[in-house]
């Protein structure tokens, strides 16, 4: 990534976690005017390779994003490791929440764990509005094959009960989050809720007041080996 859109991405992280220039500055230990002037007045014209480490693990960014080489030919998958501009790429906050065994929310007022990167062509491609994702991950394996241990989900919130179909999606049910393939019912507004893996329980002909639909899942990412 260019030095420009160096700039535009990191003022863009700023912005959209709440930061101020003079803290972050304060972060890389530099005074406290260094990352407004490398902003708005290109001075320095890039970032020192500490100061662009220590931003990137503090974002939870790609250290390209902000102006470093690249390592890696560009993925297939959503999440791109470079190539795209600062206007192409939407942060999606991550949230420290584990669906399918533990209570929790994916409340905007929480603050996310960290964000990852994904280009916004990808997104719609998708299907997606980007403004109403989160990602959290998934615990246990009762969707396993399909989903395992671990893996990391999208979820789309704009994409819940008013449009409620077959698919993966996060419930909350007793105050419990989890992750569950959903499956519409012969009745009208009940609906299935089953596991993947057979040996957890499913739930059929459930009543919709009782299930707290949350978004559905539109995309996964795991750890290989």
């Amino acid at each position: 990534m260019d030095n420009v859109r160096a700039r535009e991405f990191l003022d863009q992280l700023i912005h959209e976690r709440r930061e101020n220039y003079g803290a972050l500055s304060r972060l890389i230990g530099r005074n406290p005017a260094y990352i407004q002037q490398y902003i708005k007045r290109g001075s320095p014209r890039k970032l020192d390779e500490s100061d662009r480490r220590t931003l990137a693990r503090y974002f939870g960014v790609d250290e390209q994003l902000l102006g470093g080489l690249a390592e890696t030919s560009a993925s297939s998958s959503p999440v791109r490791k470079g190539g795209a501009g600062a206007k192409g790429m939407v942060l999606v906050p991550q949230y420290d929440l584990g669906a399918s065994a533990g209570a929790g929310s994916l409340d905007q007022s929480e603050r996310p764990a960290g964000r990852m990167a994904f280009e916004e062509k990808c997104l719609r491609d998708l299907g997606a509005n980007p403004s109403g994702l989160s990602m959290i991950r998934v615990d246990g394996d009762s969707m396993a094959p399909t989903l395992s241990h671990g893996d990391d989900i999208l979820v789309d919130r704009m994409d819940g009960a008013p449009r409620l179909r077959d698919g993966i999606y996060v419930l909350r049910f007793d105050d419990v989050l989890m992750v569950k393939r959903v499956a519409l019912g012969l009745s009208k507004g009940r609906f299935s809720v089953r596991s993947d893996n057979p040996n957890y329980p499913d739930w059929e002909d459930v009543d919709p007041a009782l299930v707290d639909v949350i978004g559905r899942v539109i995309w996964t990412g795991r750890k290989v080996g």
